[in-house]
């Protein structure tokens, strides 16, 4: 072999090794799990229960499907992740605000506030729930609700 092979071989070793190189990342992510296989799986899991604890309604049914929403938001991917903490951290302030001022979410009434409350317990009530019903937040509602459709095929609830 002379010296002037062997140099024509090395660009085109070189290459191929680079072009390897390249290629070696996507064929490692073709063989991965699915990334969001645990978020969906997570999903399915809560549909049911999920589904049954909205129906009864109102921003106590949100409080009471938190411990799922919770389980919902660990397991979500980096694209909706802020969205899901938006959700849960508004509807823990709406709880935090209820249980410092000792009232059960169920036995709240807006229109009619239980007796003994101070103002500033009922303000704050009042700025968490309409925190819950704001904009922002239905607005990351809408988007985990239309990204469990794209990425898990299936609603959020049933």
């Amino acid at each position: 072999m002379t010296t002037r092979s062997r140099r024509r071989r090395r660009p085109a070793a070189a290459r191929l090794v680079l072009g390897l190189l390249a290629v070696l990342p996507l064929a490692a992510a073709c063989g991965e799990d699915d990334p969001y296989a645990a978020y969906c799986d997570t999903v399915s899991e809560h549909q049911q229960e999920l589904t049954e604890t909205l129906a009864s309604g109102g921003e106590a049914a949100l409080i009471e499907a938190l411990p799922i929403l919770r389980d919902l938001e660990a397991e979500s991917p980096d694209d909706v992740a802020g969205h899901w903490t938006r959700i849960v951290t508004t509807l823990e302030q709406l709880e935090d605000a209820l249980h410092d001022a000792g009232v059960e979410p169920t036995a709240y009434d807006a229109a009619d506030p239980p007796a003994g409350l101070s103002q500033e317990q009922t303000d704050r009530i009042a700025g968490a729930a309409d925190a819950v019903g704001s904009e922002r937040t239905l607005r990351a509602l809408a988007t985990v609700e239309q990204q469990v459709r794209d990425v898990c095929h299936t609603p959020l609830t049933l």
